[in-house]
């Protein structure tokens, strides 16, 4: 009996180890049942959403846990193709979602965020910043689309409701012989400052109001300050690259979508809202 335990144990000792890490994750949902509270005596109806939202999050990261474990073993650079190409679909949908105006929004948001990820990290492979293994660059590249997922939505959203807003304007431009670059140029102008300035901000501020994931996730792993704050500088520029290339490739792509081939304003395209 006791060498079936042996057995047993030995077999499932990852199990056991997880389990154990997750006491303290189990005593943090305090923080939610607070917040439950506070909903319910408040009448907000939020509580089933808050249950709903941390079960989704709390199975999500168990099992992305585990596939990253198993992705880090391999130690293949097909993985790192897979799972980046992964990530970039699901943001290229949730994107498009938000943009749902936008004709064959997931398919610009896609393109866009993978035109702009794939070449930030191209250079940072390049430049010797980051080594190209899984246990780098996976990591890396789900903060960097992420990121790009947020500004390419809200700049999608942006240029077709500030274009739609000012149709009169674009279409005068547009009959006085204007490309429809030439005629959208302030529309998509602000859709970008809009879009990028949340991004810039963090990076005007990080440091002084809050310390960033990476950052804190290293200080707490035992690195020094130091190291952590080089780190965080590497991201934080990252970020900024891959977030501008995204949204300035997300208005190109807009364009065959707003306009005919006779540059006339696809009126069916902003006529819903």
């Amino acid at each position: 009996m006791d060498l079936y335990w042996e057995d047993f144990f030995k077999d499932y000792e990852w199990l056991i180890v997880f389990l154990k890490g997750m006491v303290k994750p189990a005593a943090a949902l305090v923080v939610v049942l607070l917040a439950v509270v506070l909903s319910y005596s408040q009448n907000l109806s939020l509580e089933g959403e808050m249950i709903y939202s941390v079960f989704r999050s709390f199975l999500q990261l168990s099992v992305i846990g585990f596939v990253l474990q198993f992705i880090f073993n391999q130690e293949n650079a097909g993985w790192i193709v897979l799972a980046y190409l992964f990530m970039v679909s699901v943001a290229g949908y949730t994107a498009g979602q938000r943009a749902k105006h936008v004709p064959r929004g997931k398919y610009v948001a896609g393109v866009s965020i993978l035109a702009g990820t794939s070449i930030t990290m191209f250079l940072l492979v390049v430049l010797n910043v980051f080594p190209f293994t899984p246990r780098y660059m996976i990591p890396i590249a789900g903060m960097m689309v992420g990121n790009a997922m947020t500004v390419t939505g809200v700049t999608m959203k942006q240029l077709r409701d500030d274009i739609k807003m000012q149709l009169n304007l674009v279409e005068t431009a547009l009959a006085l012989g204007a490309t429809p670059r030439q005629a959208t140029l302030q529309q998509v102008k602000r859709a970008l400052v809009i879009s990028l300035s949340p991004v810039l901000d963090s990076c005007k501020t990080v440091g002084l109001i809050s310390l960033p994931g990476a950052m804190t996730g290293m200080i707490m792993g035992g690195a020094s300050p130091l190291e952590a704050i080089q780190l965080q500088i590497v991201v934080m520029n990252m970020m900024v690259g891959a977030a501008t290339v995204s949204s300035i490739t997300s208005t190109y792509l807009c364009w065959p979508s707003f306009f005919t081939k006779a540059y006339q304003l696809q009126t069916h395209v902003f006529s819903s809202n």
